[in-house]
């Protein structure tokens, strides 16, 4: 996956440039560039030599960024500001035991994402030894309208976001099963919300198959979605119905309620 390295400026005299240069520096850094030069990181960013260098002297003096051989890197302590928002989210405490719960039931992954922009970020990851091939941690981004959970979360936004996200979002066939017709998109996300699941069947990759329920906030909103996943070789969509459903809408049902306490 790609980082978003790009800050979008606000026209507000109460927003702070140097902040969000700061920011776009810290995203630059990720799986295809974990290491960078000054020069590099400029170029990433689009500031000037003089202008990384400050954000990056400041950063190293800060911790979260070392610097060995001309070359830069995010440190450990970088995570602290994730894990501020991991910390403050109560999904994270009350959440971990009913996806474990999970797991043990059926003997896959399971994972909580929320919405951002028009991708989904995974917030909670609850892993099986299995090795799959798709790579997927805390923090990780995929486009909403071809997951199972990001079509759950798409099913609580309005139609006029929902409208703006799908026009927005580049909509291409990663297997030959990928819906990609946008009527057909906004048909399936509303099915999914009238039924309170979504299943996916090989759109993402070849091979992987996803059933996500709702997560409901105080307020009866979607705030979350939650997920199984399996290989083709494994899990059909009439096993993952019978099997696994039930077992992650319970789930799904205690966190929502444990959330209104």
């Amino acid at each position: 996956m790609q980082n978003n390295n790009q800050i979008s400026p606000a026209p507000s005299d109460s927003y702070a440039q140097s902040f969000a240069r700061g920011l776009s520096v810290i995203l630059a850094f990720g799986p295809s560039t974990p290491l960078m030069t000054l020069t590099e990181v400029a170029g990433v960013t689009g500031l000037t030599r003089a202008g990384a260098r400050r954000i990056l002297l400041t950063l190293e003096y800060l911790g979260y960024v070392s610097q060995e051989n001309r070359k830069f890197s995010l440190t450990p302590k970088i995570l602290d500001l994730g894990y501020s928002y991991l910390s403050a989210n109560p999904l994270w405490e009350l959440a971990s035991p009913y996806m474990e719960e999970v797991v043990q039931q059926t003997g896959e992954t399971c994972t909580i994402s929320v919405l951002e922009g028009n991708d989904i970020v995974y917030i909670m990851r609850v892993a099986t030894h299995r090795i799959m091939s798709v790579n997927l941690s805390i923090g990780s981004r995929l486009p909403a309208w071809a997951t199972s959970m990001g079509r759950i979360l798409l099913g609580g936004v309005t139609e006029k976001q929902l409208d703006s996200i799908l026009s927005t979002s580049n909509i291409i066939g990663f297997t030959p099963r990928t819906v990609t017709d946008i009527e057909s998109l906004k048909n399936i996300i509303a099915l999914s919300r009238q039924r309170g699941f979504c299943f996916v069947n090989e759109e993402l990759e070849e091979g992987l198959q996803s059933i996500a329920v709702p997560i409901f906030g105080r307020d009866g909103r979607i705030i979350a979605a939650m997920n199984v996943g399996g290989h083709a070789n494994r899990v059909n969509r009439a096993g993952l119905l019978e099997n696994v459903l039930p077992h992650l809408q319970n789930a799904a049902f205690k966190i929502s309620q444990s959330l209104k306490v």
